[in-house]
């Protein structure tokens, strides 16, 4: 290991995964130019294949190494490939749309550091929007019974029996351990990554890091989230544009994530509630808002999901 204050001082690689961003990219990659210095090494932006030209305007940008892939990789296996180019102690995973704010990474590294954090694998932050307003995005690990009330919407009325995936109840004000963070911000120790081998790449988009999350769990690291950092979070990004995809690939992954975790008449039934009634009330929600865009998403969402049926259960994920 090399000597000196930069080599030192050089400890976060930081992880963006883009597709067709826009000017979010480049505001992203600027934040962390302007805010993440002396602590970032390397800026590494895999482009999956975007056709707006957003990857152009980081490349040549200090200390960014710009990554082409050529196609939609998806997310898992586009943050596998960018973090196979880091050699920093730290990962940090970034939303295109997120962007640091002064002190972050900072705040965050000196938290990994003490002695009483040694065993926290993943830390989080306060995501604020462009008002400033936070985010609750703490979640818990979620579980058949996640779904059950999701589905019938049992959640709103008995929530204590069937309780939301994202922790609505926690003001977020205060530092906790957590079981999982919004990968926007996903900030990993690499020992740790690199012992987990990664996100798992049979989830396209959505869950992997619940999936890492859990994984990480299980080998005794945890999850922290650190109020005392925070970093701007816009939200929806590019997918607010493909909302039919989202919705397939969110019910997916969702799928895939219960044959792996669950047990196996547990997953069959989250498919099932998955696939033949969730349907419904979305549809009815859609009716009730007036929105045939909504209806039409919601349709087009579930035809790809059952048209991909056949893939699900093909996936190795299913049963294992």
């Amino acid at each position: 290991m090399s000597t000196g204050k930069n080599s030192i001082e050089k400890r976060v690689d930081v992880v963006i995964v883009n597709w067709n961003a826009g000017a979010l990219l480049r505001e992203c990659v600027d934040s962390v130019i302007r805010y993440g210095q002396p602590l970032v090494d390397q800026i590494i932006v895999v482009d999956n294949g975007s056709t707006d030209g957003s990857e152009s305007a980081v490349e040549g940008l200090p200390g960014t190494h710009l990554i082409r892939a050529h196609e939609n990789l998806g997310f898992a296996r586009a943050c596998n490939r960018g973090a196979n180019q880091a050699t920093a102690e730290y990962l940090l995973f970034l939303n295109p749309d997120a962007r640091l704010l002064p002190d972050t990474v900072r705040t965050v590294c000196d938290y990994m550091d003490r002695e009483d954090a040694k065993s926290v694998g993943i830390c989080g932050v306060r995501l604020l929007n462009e008002h400033g307003d936070l985010h609750r995005h703490c979640a818990r690990f979620p579980s058949l019974r996640t779904y059950l009330g999701l589905a019938f919407g049992l959640t709103a009325v008995l929530p204590r029996h069937f309780p939301p995936h994202f922790m609505l109840e926690f003001d977020h004000q205060t530092s906790r351990e957590v079981d999982q963070v919004m990968g926007a911000f996903f900030f990993v120790r690499r020992e740790l990554f690199n012992a987990l081998r990664g996100f798992d790449e049979r989830f396209f988009v959505y869950f992997e890091e619940v999936d890492f999350s859990l994984r990480a769990k299980r080998q005794g690291w945890s999850t922290y989230y650190l109020a005392q950092a925070a970093a701007f979070h816009k939200g929806g990004g590019v997918s607010e544009h493909v909302k039919a995809h989202r919705l397939f690939y969110s019910l997916r992954s969702r799928i895939l994530y219960a044959f792996k975790h669950f047990r196996r008449m547990e997953a069959w039934a989250v498919a099932a509630v998955t696939l033949l009634i969730e349907p419904f009330p979305r549809l009815l929600r859609a009716v009730l808002r007036h929105s045939p865009t909504e209806a039409r998403d919601t349709l087009r969402g579930y035809a790809m999901l059952w048209r991909d049926v056949p893939n699900i259960l093909r996936s190795p994920a299913h049963g294992g």
